[in-house]
Order: structure tokens, then C-alpha cells, then sequence
């Protein structure tokens, strides 16, 4: 069909282009369509020429990459790439993606065989606690503050989408300057964003063997609409995803803890649950005379959990009734304790 469509006056400009990026797209429609008939995803929908993100793949056959070098199919000249990083020892690329973002920015992404030197073992373990104010504590008390990119730029975001507000529907040249001016401040906060994620989850994954984190429900908390925007800006679940592939790469081993797990109203010195912990009490003293700070309790209850997990297979659920969901640690339901006055619930 593709052959019959490029004969044709209507299709003929996919003359002007190497057949093997065509080639890629039918087949990334056949594994859709594969997808759909085995269950396993929705029906195949058309892409959006303004949102979506523009993408042409090449496979071996249609370029050329000698020297740092990179000619694609039916280009007379090399492109000009600025790289990111060189290429593994003796790498040879499989695959080619030339991208397009929103923000108007060209990408090259090569598709080779690389796998990271697997640094020594360490002895240290980590538990996690993320939040909102500060972005993670640390189990050893370091709190990591919310860096709040796009509430650093939400000011010119808002301006850039009321300019584009004004701007008549249509094919218009200035309707399309507006929409790169947000799309450029939307890749602005990615940016910065994705570039603090990385440099801290390479760190947490460097320094420690064991990293324990919570399996929170990012989608439902999205439901707040009081809570909703610094979620998103928080961005778990890209850090999430980077703990995931980072651990592997270097041999580390990430425990994912039960999002049920009391890790609040979990005493970690004499291990007595509270009944209740409301988000205003950010600092409690349990009946055994320990002071805890809410975030930092949590993280160590989270690394205690983990462990246990790591150790003998554990559960961390909190302990019921019936049998079963036994958690690692004793969890003895009391009375909330008096509190501190500027840390006593209301009502």
C-alpha cells in the first residue's frame, strides 16, 4: 500500500523522504493494532499535528554514523548535533530517532548497547519518605527541599497562556509564535526539573545498596484539587522510574513498601501505632518520651519495613484482625498522646 500511495498525485510528497521512517511507522501501527486485539491496549488513535511529539526512526539501512558523524537517508550534508555524551567504546547504533519537542528543539537519539561500569558495593541503606514541602527525608534526617520549578516560573506560564488565549483559532503565524512561547515554558520547567531528579537519584542510588521507598497512588492524589499542581510538580513517579532503572544499572536493590504501611503513626523507637495522625502534626512525642519529626519517623519506619522485606520476605501491611498483613514491626494501637500545643489537632 505504501508503494501505491507514493504513485499517487495527492501522496506523492512521501517521495521526498527515506521510505524507512514510512517503513517504522506502519509497523509501530501493526504492534497497536497487536496490542489491541490481545487486550493489552486501547484502539489505536490518530496523533495530533500540534501536540503530539514529531518523531522520524531510521534502523541501520538508512544512515550513517562514522567519526561522530551522523548522515540520515536522502541528506546530502552530516547534521550538525551537539552531544550530550560520547558513544560507548566501540558502540556501533542500531536505531535512530529524530524528535521534535514542543519548545520547537530538534533530538537525536541513537540506540545502542551500554551498560554502566558496576561500582563496588556498599554497606548503606536508605529509607525514603517524599513529600511535598521537602521533595524527600532521608532515614539519616537529611531533608532534600522542593525545588517548586514551576511555581518559579508559574507567573510567565500564565502570561504565555493568556497570550495565546488571545490569539484567533486558526493557522495563524501568531497563534503559533504564542504556542512555542508556552511550549518553550513548559521545556523550561521540564528541564530543570528532570536535571535535579537525575542528579539526585544518581547520588541516593551511588551511596547507598538498598533504597526503600513508598508505592504511593500519584493518580488518585491527583484528585485533590488543593494538592493536585504540587504533586505534579513534584514529579514521584519520574523518580520513581529513575530509582527503577538506576538500581539496576549499578546492582542496587529497591524495596517498594506497601502504600498502607503506618509509616506516620509508627513509633521507630518502640514501634506503638497511633490511631490517627493528621497532616497538621508535623512534630509528636510518642509515650515511651521519644520526640519524633513526622517526615524523618516515617523515613526510618520506611528503611525498617524494607529491610525486613529485603531479609525474610516480610509483609508491611498494617496489622489486622484477620490473619494475614503482619507487619514486621510491633504495632500496638494506643491513644494519640498529648502533643506538643503548636502541633495539637484542631478540635
Amino acid at each position: 500500500m505504501l508503494t501505491a500511495w507514493k504513485k499517487t498525485e495527492e501522496l506523492a510528497y512521501l517521495n521526498e523522504v527515506s521510505s524507512v521512517p514510512l517503513q517504522q511507522t506502519l509497523r509501530h501501527l501493526q504492534g497497536a493494532f497487536t496490542n489491541f486485539w490481545q487486550k493489552r491496549a486501547k484502539y489505536p488513535t490518530f496523533k495530533s499535528r500540534k501536540k503530539s511529539r514529531r518523531s522520524a526512526e531510521y534502523t541501520s539501512s538508512a544512515f550513517r554514523f562514522r567519526e561522530g558523524r551522523l548522515t540520515l537517508a536522502k541528506i546530502a550534508e552530516p547534521l550538525a548535533i551537539v552531544w550530550s555524551r560520547p558513544l560507548p567504546q566501540g558502540a556501533r547504533p542500531s536505531t535512530v530517532t529524530v524528535s521534535q519537542d514542543a519548545a520547537g528543539r530538534w533530538f537525536v537519539s541513537l540506540l545502542c548497547e551500554d551498560r554502566p561500569a558496576m561500582p563496588a558495593p556498599v554497606n548503606a541503606a536508605v529509607g525514603i519518605d517524599a513529600g511535598i514541602t521537602s521533595l524527600v527525608t532521608l532515614s539519616s534526617g537529611e531533608k532534600i527541599a522542593n525545588p517548586g520549578h514551576e511555581r518559579r516560573d508559574r507567573e510567565r506560564l500564565a502570561k504565555a497562556q493568556r497570550d495565546l488565549a488571545r490569539k484567533a483559532k486558526g493557522d495563524g503565524a501568531n497563534r503559533a509564535k504564542a504556542r512555542l512561547k508556552v511550549g518553550r515554558t513548559y521545556a523550561r520547567i521540564a528541564d530543570r526539573r528532570r536535571d535535579f531528579l537525575h542528579k539526585l537519584t544518581t547520588r541516593l542510588v551511588r551511596e547507598n545498596q538498598t533504597i526503600v521507598i513508598e508505592d504511593l497512588t500519584v493518580r488518585n492524589m491527583l484528585k485533590n484539587r488543593s494538592l493536585a499542581r504540587a504533586v505534579s510538580d513534584a514529579s514521584w513517579s519520574e523518580m520513581r522510574s529513575m530509582l527503577e532503572y538506576k538500581a539496576d544499572w549499578y546492582g542496587r536493590e529497591l524495596v517498594v513498601v506497601d502504600r498502607w504501611f503506618p509509616s506516620s503513626k509508627l513509633c521507630s523507637a518502640c514501634g506503638t501505632l497511633r490511631s490517627e495522625m493528621p497532616l497538621n502534626v508535623r512534630e509528636w512525642t510518642c509515650h515511651c518520651g521519644t520526640t519524633h519529626d513526622r517526615d524523618v519517623n516515617a523515613a526510618r519506619n520506611i528503611l525498617a519495613a524494607g529491610l525486613a522485606v529485603a531479609a525474610c520476605g516480610d509483609g508491611v501491611r498494617p496489622q489486622r484482625i484477620t490473619p494475614g498483613g503482619q507487619s514486621s514491626v510491633k504495632q500496638e494501637v494506643v491513644p494519640p498522646p498529648r502533643t506538643r500545643a503548636a502541633a495539637q489537632p484542631r478540635g
